[in-house]
Order: structure tokens, then C-alpha cells, then sequence
């Protein structure tokens, strides 16, 4: 580190260099004047180091020059490393049995009073916060947050690269394809009136790749959705992409747990279970009502339908299916907070939810008389006990598993339900291979028109019977850790007569299929290898590894919610020669009757 500026970092210094002239620079973190002795905490990326600006050592000239530093200047100094005196050791720092004496001084860079510190960060508002992100970065926890992002994807290449894989660019400027969320769309100036869409992910090319013999790919790659954000999502995003030829879903999972075992190995000194738990889809929404599961509580769902028809509940006798959820502790919950509870899952398409309370007698409030035949039995199945809460959905299957789902995740938070292990990990496998879209009236990929069917289930694609379609199951594999879908993949299609048939089960007639995808399925008939792949999202799992809920907080220049870049002011519109050379016209939507 010997160089002009410094000879060691802000965090580097230790009893061991007592003695030592060194060389520091970085910013004014603290600083407190006394007189003739003024302290300044200096900060850089690795740490703090107390300076000690003593005229007698330093001089009148550089003393000065501290009495007028100010947070965020960026200095540089030479001194000499003395220890502290034993009742001013600070055991939180690294550096904090030492501190340096100044015997000079330079000031590189001042700075007005910032709108913020990086040690007041947690009583700014994060939209200040992303408008100034160059100094919301400068704080110990974005920095370290960084750092081990940094960390994650050295580890992920090397023991990729280790294992025979080839890192290979795909294109950023591709074709627009009609599965999946919206594009974002970039006109070509060359070919007026034709555009490019930026990739959702390399999809398409890392198969082709497999096509082209390369065997084993990888890449970590930006993506790009335009779809709302939310906490865990942005429109631009980040994963690792991985494809392999002459695999099955046994290899990638084997290859898959090895590299979270190293992650999370090297960087928290943890144990990823050897090997991960698999749950296959239906039992996963059958006992959670979540496709991403959280293992690191109870609380599974129970299907009640058999004991709600033995009552003249309406609401359980009629419905397509009734399930409870048993909540520990949850009846010292008001009754104000249970309404709210019914009125939120209607956010998720229920009509309400009812609710009722175990007591020491049976239950009590809430639903209780209606549920009085089979209150006993209800206790019984729910392994319930005094004071839990019961919660029950009535509807389609869909919403039921929806709604007890959201539940469940929102009042294991709420209540700060213990959880039995820091991490939770499963793979949910054997998705079905459609959905039946019931505003379009056709089918959908769950995943991606690319995913194969499970062999056993080819022949069902011949079939145009919604039930026969919809029992389809796919070779796709999600990898979940504490209810968060770290990644997820899938087998690929490698024959073209497959293709071609779930092409047509999407509505995807074969004019279509030559205008959109010709370029695959000409790939496809000219001998590809069987393939699959798997991406794990970069962002997500550097938020598991740090504990961090919101997905802007793992990234150095992340959007808002809605999409907006304050630092840069983007979106923000061209002017016309710009639109002009683009050969685009903007048409505005018509203003909002107020």
C-alpha cells in the first residue's frame, strides 16, 4: 500500500506498528477541538484511526489546518503510531488500542456540510438517501454490504471455473419474445421503426450455446424487467446464470448446493445441510401455500374441509376448500387487529377470513358457534392449545393457499414467532409446466415456455383438456432459503417436436413460432444435446447473507419503487434532435381528469 498517499489503511493500524511513521488518507468521520489538541476520526473503506493533532508535535500551521476540518473533507497525513492511554481504549475499533500523532498535514478535498453523515444514515429518509448515493455509500454497513457481494461473485467464478466452466458474454441487445414480463425496448436508429429488447435473462442464447457444444456456461450477467419493483425486485437486476449439457436435475442440484455450501462456508463460517431438503410443489403449497416455503417455523396449513361440512356454516359447507392455520400465541391479538387482519387478505383476493380464539373451555369469539360441533376435533387436528389463534380461508384452492401463505409469513414477523435455525433451505421441485390465465382464457408458462415436461407426463402435451394440461408437471427447481427463491431453473426442451407442441398448448400458432423463435427451433432440429441450467439471483442472496430486507440496500445504484434513478434524475425525457435520430415520435397519455 506504500504510495504517496498511504502506507497502510484506516483499519490496518495495530499495537504492532507502535513506533512507525505511517501515512493515512481518507475522510473526516468525528472531529473534536480542544485547544492545543484536536482529534479527528479518519474513515476509508477498511476502518477508523484516531488522529491527534498536538501543536507541539505537528506545529501551528497544521494544527490550524485541523481546527478547520469538517466532516467529509479528505485528508491526508504523516505521523507516528502511539498507543493510547489504557483509559481511552476503544474495544469496538480494530484500531482501537492505537492512535496516530500528526507531524503533517494535507487537505485534498473539502466539502460543504453534507446533508447527511454516514453515521446519521438511519434518520434519513431513503429517498434523500438514494438522491445523495455517493454518500450513503460511504457508510460502514453499504460498504461492507459491497464487499461481500464482491466476495459472493469471486467465489461463485472460481468454483465454477474450477469445476470446467466457461464464463461467455450474451448479447444485451436482443429480440423481443411474448412470454414473461414486459421488455424494455431500445429503437434501432439503423433499421427505422424495428427495435431491440434488453434480455429478461441470456435464456435463449445459453442454450444455444449448449447447441454449439460449449458444454458448460456461466456468466454473471444483468438482467432487465420492466415490471414494478418491490422490496426483493428490481427492473435491473443481477444473476448467475448456469447451463450445462448432458445433465439432469440430480447434477445441477449436486453442482447448485456445492457453491452455497462454499458461500456460505467462507463468508459466514456456516454449515449448508449436506444434502439440502427437496419438497416437491404440491406438498409444499399443500402444508405452506407458498411455492417458496419458510422452513424455520411451524404453522403449516391444515385442510378442514371433511369437518366443515358437518356444520351449517355456509361459508365452510359450500366452499371448494376450507384450511386453518394454527398461530402460537396469536389470541392476544385484539380484536381491532384481527379485523385488519380480514380486511388485508382481501388484498389477496379472499372475501375475508375468519378467525377465533383457543381458551382453556374450547374456543371462543370470532366463529366459534358456528364451529361448536367440531370444536374437539378442530383442536385435535390443528394441534392446538390455550391462547393460539386459529385462522380459516374458504374459497378456490388458488386464494386459499394464497391468503394463509401471506399469512402465515406476515404473522410469523409480526409475532416474532422463533425461528428453529438461521437458515432454512429447500429445493421445491416438479412445478406444473402451465397455468390457465383466466382473464386471457388460454394457458401460460409457469416458468418459461423452454422448461421440458417430466418424461412420464410427455404425452399429456398432445392433450387440449384444461384438467389433463394443468396436471402437466415440469423439470423445473427452485431453491429456497428462509422463504426467499434464491434461484431457480430448469431441464431444458431439447427436441423440436416438444418445442413445437408447447408452443401451440401457449397459443403460439406456427406463423408465430417461425417469426419469434425460428433461430431456436432451427438449433434444435440440428442435434442439441440434452440441457438444463439454473440462475441465482445476486441480489437476493447477498440480502440472506446480510440479513437485509430491502434489495436497494445490496446494490451501489439501485431504482426507487417506481423506478426512478434520483441521484441521475432518470428516467427523464430526450430532446427533439435526439427523438429525431431515433425516428421516434412520443405520444403522451391523455392528462388525468382531476
Amino acid at each position: 500500500m506504500h504510495n504517496r498517499y498511504r502506507t497502510h489503511t484506516c483499519g490496518q493500524l495495530r499495537t504492532s506498528d507502535i513506533g512507525r511513521e505511517v501515512k493515512l488518507a481518507g475522510w473526516v468521520h468525528y472531529y473534536r477541538d480542544f485547544g492545543n489538541l484536536v482529534f479527528i476520526d479518519l474513515r476509508d473503506r477498511e476502518g477508523l484511526t484516531q488522529l491527534v493533532f498536538d501543536i507541539d508535535l505537528c506545529g501551528a500551521v497544521a494544527h490550524e489546518e485541523a481546527r478547520k476540518m469538517r466532516s467529509e473533507w479528505v485528508v491526508n497525513i504523516t505521523g507516528v503510531v502511539t498507543p493510547r492511554d489504557a483509559n481511552k481504549v476503544n474495544p469496538k475499533l480494530g484500531t482501537g488500542e492505537i492512535e496516530v500523532r500528526v507531524k503533517s498535514v494535507e487537505v485534498l478535498s473539502i466539502s460543504p456540510t453534507p446533508p447527511f453523515t454516514p453515521a446519521e444514515h438511519e434518520t434519513i429518509n431513503e429517498e434523500k438517501r438514494l438522491q445523495y448515493r455517493f454518500l450513503d455509500l460511504r457508510r460502514h454497513e453499504m460498504q461492507e454490504t459491497l464487499r461481500t457481494r464482491y466476495r459472493v461473485t469471486k467465489l461463485m467464478r472460481d468454483y465454477l471455473g474450477d469445476r470446467g466452466f466457461w464464463e461467455i458474454e450474451t448479447p444485451f441487445l436482443t429480440k423481443s419474445t411474448p412470454e414473461g414480463a414486459r421488455d424494455f425496448l431500445v429503437p434501432s436508429r439503423l433499421v427505422p421503426g424495428s427495435f431491440y429488447a434488453l434480455p429478461q435473462s441470456p435464456q435463449l442464447f445459453k442454450q444455444l450455446l449448449m447447441v454449439g457444444g460449449c458444454d458448460k456456461y456461466m456468466q454473471i450477467v444483468r438482467c432487465f424487467r420492466d415490471e414494478d419493483p418491490r422490496a426483493d425486485r428490481q427492473a435491473e437486476f443481477t444473476q448467475l446464470d448456469v447451463e450445462m449439457s448432458f445433465i439432469d436435475v440430480a447434477d445441477i442440484i449436486r453442482i447448485m448446493e456445492g457453491l452455497l455450501r462454499t458461500i456460505w462456508k467462507d463468508v459466514l463460517n456456516l454449515e449448508v445441510p449436506d444434502p439440502i431438503r427437496q419438497m416437491d410443489y404440491d406438498e409444499a403449497m399443500t402444508r405452506y401455500g407458498s411455492d417458496r416455503p419458510d422452513l424455520r417455523y411451524g404453522m403449516e396449513l391444515h385442510d378442514i374441509g371433511d369437518l366443515g361440512r358437518q356444520t351449517d356454516f355456509a361459508v365452510f359447507k359450500n366452499a371448494p376448500m376450507v384450511k386453518a392455520l394454527c398461530v402460537p400465541g396469536g389470541a392476544k391479538m385484539t380484536r381491532k387487529e384481527t379485523d385488519a387482519l380480514a380486511e388485508w387478505s382481501k388484498g389477496f383476493g379472499a372475501k375475508g377470513l375468519a378467525v377465533t380464539k383457543v381458551t382453556a373451555t374450547g374456543l371462543d369469539t370470532g366463529v366459534a358457534k358456528f364451529l361448536a360441533p367440531i370444536a374437539e376435533k378442530l383442536i385435535e387436528r390443528l394441534g392446538a392449545k390455550e391462547g393460539d389463534l386459529l385462522c380459516f380461508a374458504a374459497d378456490k384452492p388458488k386464494i386459499v393457499h394464497k391468503v394463509l401463505g401471506e399469512l402465515r409469513l406476515k404473522l410469523a414477523k409480526d409475532l416474532q414467532l422463533a425461528a428453529s435455525t438461521q437458515f432454512a433451505w429447500v429445493w421445491v421441485i416438479n412445478f406444473p409446466l402451465f397455468e390457465y390465465d383466466e382473464t386471457e382464457k388460454r394457458f401460460s408458462s409457469t416458468h418459461h415456455p423452454f422448461t421440458a415436461p417430466l418424461d412420464a407426463d410427455l404425452p399429456k402435451l398432445d392433450s387440449r383438456e384444461r384438467e389433463v394440461v394443468e396436471s402437466i408437471k415440469s423439470k423445473a427447481y427452485d431453491i429456497v432459503c428462509n422463504g426467499s427463491e434464491v434461484g431457480g431453473g430448469s431441464i431444458r426442451i431439447h427436441r423440436m417436436e416438444i418445442q413445437q407442441k408447447l408452443f401451440s398448448l401457449l397459443g403460439i400458432d406456427d406463423a408465430s413460432q417461425k417469426s419469434k423463435f425460428g433461430f431456436l427451433l432451427d438449433a434444435l432440429q440440428f442435434g442439441a444435446p440434452p440441457h438444463g441450467c439454473i440462475a441465482l439471483g445476486l441480489d437476493r442472496l447477498v440480502m440472506t447473507l446480510r440479513g437485509i430486507s430491502n434489495i436497494r440496500d445490496v446494490i451501489a445504484f439501485p431504482k426507487t419503487q417506481s423506478g426512478s434513478d434520483l441521484m441521475c434524475g432518470s428516467p427523464s425525457p430526450l430532446d427533439e434532435k435526439q427523438l429525431r435520430e431515433a425516428n421516434i415520435r412520443v405520444l403522451l397519455p391523455p392528462a388525468k381528469v382531476v
